[in-house]
């Protein structure tokens, strides 16, 4: 239990501020010498010293996009950090974990030259072979049962379409929203009205694993002038996932910027009989191959 909390900017030691808690022999943890056959004494084994091997075997075990996602959260959270000193320090740490990640790293951080490796107590094993149950992608579910589409319509949305799509979505054991231009709802292209759960300033496409983009060619005059309607695809696509589309949303895609990079992540639905392979698709979660092409190397 606490019974003081450390004031000042770093509460570890060492540190390069020259401040924070000390060991304290007199008046730190000790443990009781309780003599039997010999002293009791806190040892922990050499293994201990091994700081790096672990780190490496979980990092060389994922797959490229995993080691991207890892290096990118890596050199964001190090941007925050004010010293440079500190940030080169981290660095060669992750030299000693693996080269390739600490240059990224390194890179994202602009540092000018990369630092020496830390120096390691025990070296880092090199003999380890990758474990692919430590990836997640490497063990994906390879369906979309329990995630969430987000289908954003308006008046005149197919009506036909709407209602296979919806079907097939239950069906697959997912879930799925409607996403209007008013939380009202709108009216199908049979008169019939669509219940909405979310208005497109509300409902952003991070809430969801994927979209579908089924609005009229009516709607889309006030569609492109609606900022988040426009953030809406450019996040999806951003965030690399599946889009279902028809050819009335073209306009809302030029207005998002994606228009000339559609991939195969990137679904026409002319009708009813697309809705299968569309949700085929989504099982894939993710379509990864999409990131280098809307990120920074």
């Amino acid at each position: 239990m606490a019974m003081r909390n450390p004031v000042g900017r770093v509460n570890y030691q060492p540190n390069s501020f020259g401040d924070g808690p000390r060991e304290s022999p007199q008046r730190g943890f000790r443990s009781f010498a309780e003599t039997e056959q010999g002293p009791k004494q806190r040892i922990r084994a050499e293994s201990f010293a091994d700081h790096y091997s672990q780190a490496r075997h979980f990092y060389i075990s994922q797959t490229p996009p995993e080691q991207g996602h890892i290096a990118a959260a890596l050199t964001f959270e190090l941007s925050k950090v004010q010293t440079a000193a500190i940030r080169e320090r981290m660095v060669s740490h992750l030299i000693n974990i693996d080269e390739g990640l600490a240059k990224k790293v390194g890179d994202g951080l602009g540092l000018k030259a990369m630092p020496k490796p830390a120096e390691a107590a025990i070296a880092t094993r090199q003999d380890l072979a990758p474990a692919p149950s430590l990836s997640i992608l490497a063990n994906g579910p390879d369906r979309f049962e329990g995630r969430k589409l987000g289908i954003l319509v308006s008046d005149g949305t197919d009506a036909a379409l709407l209602k296979a799509l919806t079907g097939a979505v239950a069906k697959a054991g997912a879930s799925f929203e409607i996403i209007a231009p008013k939380v009202g709802g709108a009216k199908a292209s049979d008169g019939s009205l669509i219940e909405a759960q979310q208005m497109i300033g509300g409902g952003p496409s991070v809430l969801y694993d994927a979209v579908a983009l089924l609005p009229s060619q009516a709607a889309m005059a006030d569609l492109i002038k609606e900022a988040t309607a426009r953030d809406f695809v450019a996040d999806a696509f951003a965030h690399c996932k599946f889009i279902g589309y028809v050819e009335a949303a073209t306009p809302l895609l030029e207005k998002a910027g994606i228009a000339d990079t559609l991939d195969e992540g990137c679904i026409a639905l002319s009708g009813p009989q697309d809705v299968a392979s569309f949700l085929d698709a989504l099982g894939a979660l993710r379509l990864w191959a999409r990131e280098p092409k809307v990120k920074m190397s």
